[in-house]
């Protein structure tokens, strides 16, 4: 049995995740524990079962954020990657701004951006954005300029243009780069929208999962609280896979680190 073996690498998370399930129901009916402290695996499934369609709408919401800023991300993100390779100057002058941006925490920023975007859903949004462009702006900046000298000076030396230079040099180089930062950048977007929507406390027709998970702690209801999260996790790991698979499509088996992915 080898731990390349694609049905090995996909038993083996399943397998451990059922351990850990079991181990953990007869851990909670064993200890007594009760469910507004720490719910078993069972009562998370009820609650997940009696609350689908409340959490469906719930997870729709964060999901419809989630993706619209993760498509602002990397648009914007891979147009400031463009011009920061056009101009060092440009970059250094802007790049700490947007180091700046990543590193300030979003919690003391969103209640400005709610507060000055009257717009719900265009301000969790803009948070949710805020989070998910640094990786597609780093990334991507560091792949368009980790091209071969060799080959840069050969389409200098045949008067290629900047327009040239960058479509048919930078960008096949920065390809894998760019890949790596859509999977950082789809797992933020997500907790840039979990967030924003805690600060936000938006209830009604566009209540999300972090709502939800308010609303379950108020009441005391924690498997319905553990169900919003198992929700959220799945969700991040499955737009995780989305973007391995994309990364697959496209990099095939002519990139270095596509071919030892395969090893």
């Amino acid at each position: 049995m080898k731990a390349d073996d694609p049905v090995v690498r996909a038993a083996a998370p399943v397998a451990v995740g059922i351990l850990v399930l079991v181990l953990w129901e007869i851990g909670c009916r064993a200890g007594h524990v009760p469910s507004y402290l720490f719910p078993k695996p069972s009562e998370i499934a009820t609650s997940l079962a009696t609350q689908w369609p409340v959490l469906l709408h719930a997870l729709w919401s964060t999901l419809v954020v989630t993706i619209e800023s993760f498509v602002i991300a990397t648009v914007v993100g891979t147009l400031i990657a463009f011009v920061f390779v056009q101009s060092k100057l440009i970059e250094v002058s802007f790049f700490p701004y947007a180091v700046l941006a990543q590193v300030t925490p979003i919690v003391a920023v969103a209640p400005l951006i709610i507060l000055l975007v009257k717009n719900t859903q265009v301000s969790l949004t803009i948070c949710a954005t805020v989070i998910a462009i640094f990786p597609i702006i780093s990334n991507t900046t560091i792949g368009l300029r980790s091209v071969d000298p060799g080959l840069l000076s050969y389409f200098r030396m045949n008067k290629a243009s900047r327009f040239e230079i960058l479509l048919r040099l930078r960008v096949p180089s920065a390809l894998p780069y760019f890949l790596a930062g859509l999977r950082v950048s789809s797992g933020l977007a997500l907790i840039g929208a979990v967030v924003a929507e805690f600060v936000a406390g938006t209830g009604g027709r566009s209540a999300g999962l972090a709502y939800q998970i308010l609303q379950a702690g108020f009441q005391l209801d924690i498997p319905l609280m553990f169900a919003a999260l198992l929700l959220i996790a799945v969700t991040g790991v499955v737009l995780y896979l989305l973007m391995v698979a994309l990364t697959r499509a496209l990099l095939g088996n002519w990139h270095e680190s596509a071919l030892t992915e395969e090893r």
